[in-house]
């Protein structure tokens, strides 16, 4: 098994950092550089504006071509079980990647309207809301089709609770909230590769402490798209991953945690996201409530720490950090499933 976490990893940091060479100077060509928001930090137009963007490519191709490799391993050395546990690691494995890949896509399609129009708006909300609750509902259908039909949850050292139909609204909500925040968390240099690489290290360990041999695969996968992206998207980055990258990670931050049925440590893990989230939506609320005050200086939260004079590489280093302890806890938690 070792070997084949070896060769998953070392194939997709290698893909992703190679392409880099490549798929860089071929989006300056096409000038499809970022285009910075008005709410962010006045300094990100004149560090970051023009920077090429939809660089997530990078990665996507690398971790679909590393799960490739490490599903071939897997089989070939016999480490999927019987054939009915292999069937069904082998289709988790497919639904995850491919859920996470059409993630992906409506990033790729609200980054090309953005470049295209030279506008840092693509899709509508409403657009974007729309076709990831289709990815959602067909990664759903494809679990039932499979046979998962599980609807429990499971709380550590207490029990499970089965929310029977509901099951699928909130965890569809769930999915939705956490592919959004993954996006949110795009802000600065470095931060959503760094913090994803460290949750996807948390969930090998786990999913490997659980015997899920093929999403120990998607995520030493995932990890190692990460790290061979975050070779370029270090501070000062060469190249953003803009929403194509940005919703493909989210994706894989989600379905992880639905496919192997670990929502409650899922959430522990993703904890970093969810705070970046929650703090827009209670900085929006704070804002109506009063008629115009703000709870935070800016959000997302990060954007708050730039403004109190933290260097980007500052901010990675800690929400990495606060990334891996709050992965600790659920890995600790995981014997009391």
């Amino acid at each position: 098994m070792l070997l084949t976490i070896i060769s998953t990893a070392f194939t997709a940091v290698l893909i992703s950092f190679v392409l880099g060479f490549a798929i860089i100077p071929w989006l300056r060509r096409l000038k499809f550089g970022q285009t910075i928001l008005d709410i962010g930090p006045v300094w990100h137009k004149k560090d970051k504006q023009g920077t090429p963007t939809m660089g997530g490519m990078m990665f996507i191709i690398g971790t679909v071509a590393a799960v490739a490799v490490g599903l071939i391993l897997l089989m070939v050395n016999g480490l999927l079980g019987t054939d009915e546990l292999a069937r069904k690691d082998i289709i988790g494995v497919i639904t995850v990647t491919a859920g996470a890949f059409f993630f992906g896509f409506i990033g790729f399609l609200d980054d090309f309207i953005k470049v295209k129009k030279k506008q840092n708006e693509g899709l509508t909300p409403m657009q974007k809301i729309v076709l990831q609750i289709l990815v959602i509902a067909a990664f759903f259908t494809a679990k039932v089709l499979s046979g998962d039909t599980n609807t429990i949850i499971k709380f550590p050292f207490i029990g499970g609770l089965d929310l029977w139909y509901f099951y699928y609204i909130i965890m569809g909500l769930g999915i939705l909230y956490i592919v959004n925040a993954v996006n949110l968390t795009d802000g600065i240099d470095g931060l959503c590769s760094s913090v994803t690489f460290v949750y996807c290290i948390v969930f090998a360990v786990i999913s490997a402490m659980l015997g899920f041999m093929g999403y120990t695969v998607v995520s030493v996968a995932a990890a190692g798209g990460c790290l061979g992206f975050l070779i370029w998207n270090w501070h000062p980055a060469k190249v953003f991953m803009g929403d194509t990258g940005s919703m493909f990670l989210g994706g894989i931050v989600a379905l992880l945690g639905i496919a192997m049925h670990i929502e409650v440590l899922m959430v522990i893990a993703a904890a970093v996201y969810i705070w970046e989230a929650l703090s827009v939506l209670i900085q929006m609320t704070y804002f109506k409530i009063t008629h115009g005050k703000r709870l935070f200086k800016m959000t997302p939260i990060h954007h708050s720490f730039e403004i109190r004079g933290w260097k980007e590489v500052k901010i990675v280093i800690v929400f990495s950090l606060i990334g891996a302890a709050c992965g600790t806890v659920a890995v600790l938690l995981v014997n009391g499933l």
